[in-house]
């Protein structure tokens, strides 16, 4: 295998391996790491880069190989934050989702890249705000109908609690946000804007897990009471 189109798994796994705790460490602690590196973009990936933006023959390609453990890990991570379970095709729907953002428009994303990280911390924010919507987009159809429900695609695990589902109009949001505290009020961007989990919401704000689902009840039951009055 050549350098260009070796993967990247080895920094991704070494980084992001399973804690003692059985759960995985913290994205994150990846994203820290390269963005501190002084030589976090090589040599290689930036070659890589100019290559897919010249469009050089077997340049996409290559580029496929080097990122896919990349973002099948991005899916997997942001699955588990959010106790949501996923079989082999809705793992390769939404990769293939991640890279069809970074084709659009002729690679704008890619040709957006400043190089002051590593190219992987770069395309694992994408990634990861590619497949968070995505995850919203579907059980969003699911639950109107739009598309066939099916138990063991992006279904939650029935062990973990209940979670509110979330508003996707920042100016409803923006309307529930009318008399919240400053806690709640971050409760209910990191959830809603952000599609923050409410395990990552939890760590961010230092506040009980199972406190976030009825802070964000109680937002939008006044959300519902506005609505009424007006």
């Amino acid at each position: 295998m050549s350098a260009q189109s070796r993967p990247i798994l080895p920094q991704v796994w070494a980084l992001t391996t399973v804690s003692a705790g059985g759960g995985p460490s913290h994205f994150s602690s990846f994203t820290r790491w390269a963005s501190g590196n002084p030589l976090a973009l090589t040599e290689v990936d930036r070659s890589l880069l100019a290559r897919c933006l010249e469009h050089h023959p077997g340049a996409w390609r290559d580029f496929v190989d080097r990122f896919i453990g990349l973002f099948v890990h991005v899916v997997n991570h942001t699955a588990h934050a959010r106790s949501v379970r996923l079989t082999s095709d809705d793992i390769d729907d939404l990769c293939a989702e991640v890279f069809l953002a970074l084709l659009a428009d002729d690679f704008a994303a890619l040709r957006r890249f400043r190089a002051r990280c590593s190219l992987a911390t770069y395309l694992a924010v994408i990634a990861r705000r590619v497949v968070v919507r995505e995850m919203a987009r579907r059980r969003k159809a699911e639950a109107l109908g739009h598309v066939p429900a099916h138990h063991a695609s992006l279904d939650q695990a029935g062990s973990g609690p209940v979670h509110e589902q979330r508003i996707d109009d920042s100016d409803e949001v923006e309307s529930m946000l009318g008399g919240l505290n400053e806690r709640d009020a971050s409760v209910v961007r990191l959830f809603h804007l952000e599609g923050r989990s409410y395990a990552e919401i939890g760590e961010s704000l230092g506040i009980a897990e199972n406190s976030i689902g009825p802070t964000l009840a109680r937002a939008r039951g006044r959300l519902k009471q506005q609505n009424v009055e007006s």
